[in-house]
């Protein structure tokens, strides 16, 4: 949107300017009435597009005379009343058969505080609330249909993640907080909290929906939230059919690639705010990633199905278990550090990582923003934790056939391998 309106300014014309305002108002409300319209809802395009003009006229003429705000207060509640009529009119006997006319209802007020942002200046904000708003309305039947199979243990854990999430997060400090040696920002640690428990409810969802196609969703998507449990998986899956090996080794070298690509996601986009992005660390991981799809891809048959459930998709005792575990890894690593310097850092991250190595990359990412630890050693401490996270799979591999175990742990070393020279040349330019 930032370059449609440089793209404007340049061509002589501006968002500022009321009739452009005034246009583009319409134009969103057209784009929200075609879905009522084509559902043949009370209210449609031409009601959607005037109620969004409405409330653009109305925010215009709020700052340009004297009693402006009356008339945006009066519009306002206009669209309210006539919203309540259409949803009346729907539970009328004779009235019109539309079990959703409170929808149309208030998507009628959204329109008319759409048009209000367009004038007032937010076009970003008024083009994304009626992107969203289309999107939930076009989007109803699979809406419904998710709610109608949720269980009740998974509406329990929608329930505590949204506590977690928007509950929690505002009470705790902002900024940095010493709690003894150890500095670290509460909301950002917790809000990585909350970013590896959103993954987990993800994962599950599509590992719920997809789990039974194939051996990438499988393995990928399941190595996400817990790569322990696609090797588990996998174990049983070999022992039972010995010539599903290669289809097993693939599922665990796309779960390395889950958890790589997570602790890279975790690496930079928490960083970017800090100023200076760990961009050593792609590279190394780029490798790992890269390199375990292009293995899987030839040694497994895409046609296997394995099947993978999780119990619950997320719970309040999991996150607070994970947190615990990543500010342990955060006051060792600091303590460590201080007794022992890099090295000390860089021991409790190997070994910490063979627990969690989100917690590690996390701990790792808040220890580099309080300015504790430097970009090289925190792209190295990094690595060692998904290192470890690699070799703990591999040595799982071994309770299973002696032909799955070595294929596993042959190409987590190759793999580790150019992770690292990739790492090396990185670090050492």
């Amino acid at each position: 949107m930032n370059g449609l309106v440089q793209t404007g300014l340049d061509a002589g014309l501006s968002f500022d300017e009321p009739v452009i305002q005034l246009a583009l108002a319409a134009a969103l409300g057209l784009f929200l009435g075609l879905e009522r319209e084509w559902s043949a809802k009370p209210a449609g395009i031409r009601t959607f597009s005037l109620t969004c003009l409405l409330g653009a006229v109305f925010a215009i003429l709020a700052t340009a005379i004297p009693y402006g705000a009356v008339l945006l207060a009066v519009g306002g509640l206009f669209v309210v009343v006539q919203g309540v009529l259409i949803a009346v009119q729907g539970l009328l006997p004779d009235g019109p058969t539309d079990s959703l006319s409170l929808t149309t209802a208030v998507s009628l007020v959204v329109a008319y505080g759409v048009g209000i942002f367009v004038a007032s200046g937010f076009i970003i904000e008024g083009v994304a609330v009626a992107v969203l708003s289309s999107t939930l309305l076009v989007l109803k039947r699979e809406l419904h249909g998710l709610a109608g199979r949720l269980s009740r243990t998974e509406i329990r854990s929608a329930t505590e993640f949204a506590i977690l999430a928007f509950v929690v997060y505002p009470l705790l400090p902002p900024g940095v907080v010493e709690v003894g040696p150890v500095p670290f920002e509460p909301r950002i640690a917790w809000l990585m909290v909350v970013t590896v428990a959103g993954i987990g409810i993800v994962n599950y969802a599509l590992v719920r929906t997809y789990g039974g196609r194939g051996i990438a969703v499988t393995g990928f998507f399941g190595g996400l939230a817990s790569s322990a449990a696609v090797v588990g998986a996998m174990l049983d899956h070999v022992r039972q059919q010995q010539e599903a090996i290669s289809y097993g080794v693939a599922a665990v070298l796309l779960a390395n690639a889950a958890m790589a690509l997570r602790n890279l996601g975790i690496a930079i986009v928490f960083t970017i705010s800090a100023g200076t992005v760990l961009i050593d660390v792609i590279a190394p991981l780029g490798v790992l990633i890269v390199g375990s799809f292009v293995i899987a891809w030839v040694i497994a048959d895409w046609d296997q199905h394995v099947e993978m459930t999780f119990s619950s998709p997320f719970s309040i005792k999991n996150a607070l278990a994970f947190g615990s575990v990543f500010l342990f890894i955060l006051a060792g690593s600091t303590i460590a550090q201080a007794e022992f310097g890099t090295a000390g850092l860089y021991l409790s991250a190997l070994i910490s990582g063979l627990v969690s190595s989100a917690g590690v990359t996390t701990s790792a990412v808040l220890l580099f923003r309080a300015g504790t630890i430097e970009s090289p050693e925190t792209v190295i401490t990094i690595l060692l934790a998904t290192a470890a996270s690699v070799l703990v799979k591999a040595g799982l591999a071994v309770a299973g056939p002696p032909q799955f175990g070595r294929a596993v742990g042959l190409w987590s070393s190759v793999l580790l391998a150019a992770s690292g020279l990739a790492a090396v040349a990185v670090l050492s330019v």
